[in-house]
């Protein structure tokens, strides 16, 4: 119920006024945000790599439905990536960027979406690194995954994000690792009606564990995005029953989430990613992660009251 709320919550702008005009609130999203320019995402990745790290980089904002807003996010991460070029952090995909298709003109139409994500492939290409789209809500997923399977033709390493929470995910995983794709698999942080979605815990839980199976099995290059103790050991002992080398799959954790272990997996030579989150628009991204994992509540709020 807790995180049926604070989902919903994401959604409320009268709740977004009140917290991101919240003094304190500025504290909390340091942990969970690099900043809100290029440049403090940049400053981020250069530190993230110097530990080992990998990093994927999101532009905050999602649901646009202003065609120039959505030129301007291309723009955005156009001129991010060429910024990661000139730094050397692109490298071999060293550093990569997500996208969400809504942020890019989705819901203007998927053809705008397309060509959109086309400019940021071609420049990713350029740059020697490559494209995620991120998973969005219900209502984006089966146009976003036509528009990856479309521009795969000219970026054959552009990835896509699956969510276990979904019902239509290991079917999903099925089609996307027959076909050798670069595919990330997360719980899922968006309220959906329960004939489209598992409501409990126990239910997602084991809906990700069928779906690791069947990407770690198939020939693409599984992103296991999870903090959960259990999945992470279940993901290595996977790797060794298949056979896969450490180059072949990553680990993904969202930044300020369990860095410790992040270093202790970089350090045992797998490839571990950090989800870097950007951008003035961060108070839908912020409840989400609230809502996956409900324990961070108390803590933002008791931050709240004492800094008022």
């Amino acid at each position: 119920m807790l995180r049926r709320a604070l989902l919903a919550a994401s959604a409320s702008p009268w709740l977004r006024q009140l917290v991101t005009t919240a003094p304190a609130a500025r504290a909390i999203v340091d942990s969970y945000v690099a900043g809100e320019t290029a440049q403090d995402a940049v400053r981020v990745t250069r530190e993230l790599r110097a530990a080992g790290l990998l990093v994927t980089l999101d532009y905050l904002g999602e649901d646009t439905t202003d065609q120039a807003q959505a030129a301007a996010v291309t723009q955005e991460y156009v001129q991010l990536i060429g910024k990661l070029a000139a730094e050397g952090l692109s490298h071999r995909g060293a550093a990569e960027v997500s996208v969400k298709p809504t942020a890019v003109g989705l819901f203007l139409g998927a053809d705008i979406a397309a060509a959109n994500i086309g400019r940021i492939c071609a420049a990713a290409a350029q740059a020697g690194t490559t494209v995620t789209l991120d998973a969005e809500e219900y209502a984006a997923i089966e146009p976003t995954q036509q528009i990856a399977a479309k521009l795969r033709a000219e970026h054959p390493d552009l990835g896509c994000v699956v969510q276990a929470c979904l019902r239509r995910t290991e079917d999903d995983c099925r089609a996307l690792a027959a076909h050798g794709v670069r595919v990330r698999l997360c719980k899922g942080a968006y309220s959906e009606p329960d004939s489209v979605a598992f409501a409990s815990h126990r239910d997602v839980d084991l809906s990700y564990g069928r779906c690791l199976r069947v990407l770690m099995n198939g020939p693409g290059y599984p992103m296991l995005a999870t903090h959960d103790p259990r999945l992470i050991q279940i993901t290595g002992s996977l790797a060794l029953l298949t056979g896969r080398r450490p180059d072949s799959f990553e680990y993904q954790m969202l930044y300020g989430i369990r860095p410790a272990e992040q270093r202790r997996l970089a350090n045992t030579g797998a490839q571990m990613r950090v989800y870097v989150p950007y951008g003035g628009d961060w108070y839908a991204y912020l409840v989400r992660r609230l809502a996956e994992r409900p324990g961070n509540l108390a803590l933002f709020l008791r931050s709240l009251r004492s800094k008022q």
